[in-house]
């Protein structure tokens, strides 16, 4: 009798440890990550990734054609995960081959203006022949995603319209857009 109350206590300490476990809990654990803030202007649409203008005077006169332009670029899949600023700087179209200055009556340089837009209401606009380009950045609020279009018109000489263009074989400018995070 003894034997048998001996293992029928063992039997309820390990049936309570049993339930006891079945029971326990830890926690709560905390699960933590974070989501820094991120911009992407995306990548260029397409495989046309020049703005080619091809001959920049009119070969009767000399000066600067009056009929250049190339197509819109566009930039596929930009994003920012938070409110962003955009900002475009361009710069002017100029001979590569040749050195010095131009002579009297000549210029080596083309003035345009670039544009982004798309990303904000009002578009950030750069005007390579201007002093100061106030609205070449543009700045919203709220987290976007979107495509946004470049294009490049208003092509001037630089130094002035009655200016001839000098021959060289290779006219080069740049554009640059940024989007940078403002949160």
């Amino acid at each position: 009798m003894r034997r048998l109350l001996l293992i029928s206590a063992i039997w309820a300490s390990l049936a309570a440890s049993a339930a006891a476990q079945d029971t326990d809990q830890a926690g709560p654990i905390p699960v933590t990550g974070n989501a820094p803030t991120f911009c992407t202007v995306g990548g260029l649409q397409g495989t046309d990734n020049v703005f080619d203008l091809g001959i920049l005077i009119d070969t009767t006169t000399g000066l600067l054609s009056q009929s250049l332009s190339a197509p819109p670029k566009t930039m596929a899949g930009a994003f920012c995960n938070t409110g962003s600023t955009i900002s475009i700087m361009a710069t002017s179209i100029e001979a590569q081959t040749l050195t010095g200055a131009p002579p009297s009556g000549y210029s080596d340089e083309v003035d345009f203006t670039a544009t982004a837009s798309g990303w904000t209401t009002s578009p950030a606009v750069f005007a390579t022949g201007s002093g100061a380009n106030p609205q070449s950045a543009q700045t919203r609020g709220t987290p976007f995603s979107g495509n946004i279009v470049v294009s490049i018109d208003d092509f001037e000489t630089a130094g002035g319209s009655t200016l001839r263009m000098l021959a060289d074989p290779v006219y080069r400018g740049s554009i640059t857009l940024t989007l940078t995070t403002t949160n």
